[in-house]
């Protein structure tokens, strides 16, 4: 009894070690989307304590499952990728690593367009499950999809799906226009989408508005200490306050009279945004004719300030002005506030027509009124708290020789931003006259010779002898000297974070990827890291982030990778474009990602190089206009499918051309910015 107990024990013990598991067992079903697409199903059934691994496994681990679809007939087209559910994903105790996998059930959906009379579809699964002990090897089943009888759509349905409830697809405007067009999409997911953006925008702008008031603000106490304002502040105060009957009198008429000058600059804003419209703002950052218009107009403004020559008013406008000054009430008080505007432009209107060139190339129509609300509140201020408190009046320092060393600090800096605009100009003609290096070396010359003017080294016309340095100068000479030498690196591919907003991007350089880099005949990036460069892709240095100019090329590039897409819509002359790319796509968290998990396809909406014959067509948005230039081609897709036209503009999106995640304008904060990398990544998984 007892050796047939044994007996049989062994054979059960051979038995279980000799089985075939079979664990997973898998059926198919079809859902129809419309007449010509269709959802594939596949449904996995899995037994009790087995996993099966899901499609994205990391390197080193256990195969992942696979799913092939034969379509060499050509009378189908997948769409996209296959979807999975979410599974779990943990730290796996065999592979040591962690990995997503599924339990007791697992669905996957695979969509198509049906080209022909197709009736079935054909697909080979491979995949490998374990348990907690053990892997059974690589396994691969046929599948089979049975389609529903397909009924062509009549012309007619056809003509008003097209016309009342789509959007043509981008990939319908390549066989037909050449020139990109959204996808339709579902009206509560662009319902979605179009709030987040608003949403984004508003924000974006609010932001703006606020740095535009606080640099006019900083502007207008720069124009304070010039030698045509200065000297007013007492001369006016004095002057309200002895000719008012009482102090709380000349307190009121001061208020006033500072009011009277935020009026008059306002309107001034107002002026300049009714004239250019918001359509024209817009269009200033990326325009050629307007930034070459901008630098002539700085150049000038600069060497008034340097001492050349002084811009003024017709001398007939101010003694008009002053004839109604002396009308005495508010009147006559409005009119000295607008007697100091004139009197005082030589000065001032370098200043005010800088800040208005700053505001309107911003894109927003109240950028203008902001700008010179904030710079007229800083001029005004001073009149209201000198004549609240003339005990103040004999703290100020006495004018002389330093209020014509403000004028010519002002002018090198008019002189270094007038050279930004020109290099927006080049950037959009991709000239590469004004490349990285050229545009740093001219910065470096200008407050190299700022800091030698402080230093006393320099003398201008219209400067008083100087016998010896002040402390202030002394200090301002040496802040100039050290940001001069900050910007020499920058000549041999530094990246120069402070001012990463105002040279042109690295990769718009003599030496794209370095002094020193050969790139090899054999298309790799580097002699050191061999990366082959698919056709039409590019690495953006420094930091060697594999990128696409071109839609198609990186739509496809990405299918044949497996990679979801990041569409950057951006601009040569874009500046938050350049402070994304250098301060936020720097960071290692962030540059991983952009340069491992997603394909980066970098759209130039100001790219003025001109489209082939063939790819010109009308446009949509401005109907008898022609669409010639590459950047219009992609302004046009933004405006059409996202509702927007702003840079920079990041959009995560599959294979099919749907959005993974809600897309993002201008987003510094680099902590935001890579949750949402990770979200629409983990989505497209």
């Amino acid at each position: 009894m007892r050796k047939f107990i044994l007996l049989l024990a062994l054979f059960f013990l051979t038995v279980s070690h000799s089985q075939v598991f079979d664990p997973v067992k898998w059926s198919t079903s079809v859902e129809k989307i419309s007449d010509t697409e269709y959802k594939l199903i596949s449904k996995a059934n899995i037994e009790s304590g087995w996993h099966l691994y899901s499609q994205d496994v990391p390197e080193g681990g256990p195969i992942a499952t696979t799913f092939t679809f034969n379509d060499a007939g050509g009378a189908f087209k997948a769409i996209g990728n296959t979807i999975e559910e979410e599974g779990h994903t943990v730290n796996d105790p065999i592979f040591e690593m962690e990995i997503k996998f599924f339990e007791d059930k697992a669905a996957f959906e695979q969509k198509i367009k049906v080209l022909g009379d197709k009736k079935t579809v054909n697909a080979t699964v491979e995949f490998m499950v374990c348990d907690d002990t053990r892997c059974l090897p690589p396994k691969e089943v046929d599948l089979v999809f049975n389609l529903p009888a397909i009924t062509k759509p009549e012309p007619k349905d056809v003509k008003e799906k097209t016309v009342v409830n789509e959007t043509p697809s981008i990939t319908e405007a390549n066989e037909d226009t050449h020139a990109p067009k959204p996808k339709l999409k579902e009206e509560k997911e662009e319902t979605v989408t179009e709030k987040t953006e608003k949403a984004s925008s508003k924000s974006g702008s609010k932001k703006g508005l606020w740095t535009i008031f606080f640099i006019a603000f900083l502007s207008g106490f720069a124009a304070l200490l010039t030698p045509c304002v200065f000297p007013m502040i007492p001369m006016t105060v004095s002057f309200f306050t002895k000719q008012s009957k009482n102090k709380a009198a000349g307190i009121r008429n001061a208020i006033i009279y500072g009011i009277s000058i935020m009026v008059i600059y306002v309107l001034l804003g107002v002026i300049v945004s009714l004239i250019f419209g918001p359509d024209a703002l817009n269009a200033l950052s990326t325009n050629v004719w307007f930034n070459i218009a901008f630098f002539l107009l700085l150049i000038i403004f600069a060497v008034s300030f340097l001492g050349a020559f002084e811009i003024m008013l017709p001398n007939s406008w101010a003694n008009k002005v002053d004839s109604q000054a002396d009308r005495g009430g508010l009147v006559g008080i409005f009119f000295m506030a607008l007697a100091l505007a004139i009197v005082s432009f030589s000065c001032t209107g370098p200043i005010v027509g800088t800040l208005l060139v700053e505001a309107a190339a911003g894109g927003s129509q109240i950028g203008p009124i902001v700008g010179m609300l904030g710079f007229s509140l800083a001029i005004a201020l001073p009149f209201a708290l000198f004549a609240a408190f003339p005990g103040w009046l004999n703290s100020l320092p006495k004018s002389g020789g330093w209020l014509n060393t403000v004028k010519v600090v002002l002018g090198f800096l008019e002189l270094a931003l007038a050279f930004k605009f020109l290099s927006n100009a080049d950037l959009v003609l991709q000239l590469h006259w004004l490349e990285r290096e050229v545009f740093i070396a001219i910065w470096i010359a200008i407050f190299g010779g700022l800091a030698l003017y402080l230093f006393g080294k320099i003398q201008l016309p219209h400067d008083s002898p100087l016998t010896h340095i002040s402390v202030g100068r002394l200090c301002l000479g040496l802040l100039t000297l050290s940001f001069t030498i900050y910007m020499i690196p920058g000549l041999w591919g530094a990246p120069l974070n402070l001012i990463s907003a105002f040279p042109p991007p690295q990769h718009y350089s003599e030496s794209p990827y370095g002094v020193g880099f050969a790139k090899t005949n054999s298309g790799t990036a580097s002699a050191d890291n061999h990366i082959d460069i698919p056709e039409g892709a590019h690495l953006m240095p420094p930091h060697n982030i594999l990128a696409f100019n071109d839609y198609d090329k990186g739509l496809a590039y990405a299918k044949k990778v497996g990679k979801p897409v990041m569409i950057d819509f951006t601009g040569h002359a874009c500046v938050n474009c350049r402070k994304m790319e250098q301060n936020v796509w720097v960071k290692p968290k962030v540059l991983d990602i952009l340069k491992k998990d997603v394909v980066l396809i970098s759209l130039y909406v100001d790219d003025k190089r001109k489209l082939e014959a063939s790819e010109v067509i009308d446009s949509k948005l401005r109907p008898g206009k022609k669409l010639k230039y590459i950047g219009q081609k992609w302004s046009e897709l933004q405006t059409i499918k996202y509702k927007t036209n702003s840079q920079p503009f990041y959009v995560l999106m599959d294979h099919n051309e749907g959005n993974l995640i809600d897309p993002v304008a201008y987003t510094p904060d680099v902590d935001e910015y890579y949750k949402w990398l990770e979200k629409g990544i983990s989505n497209f998984k």
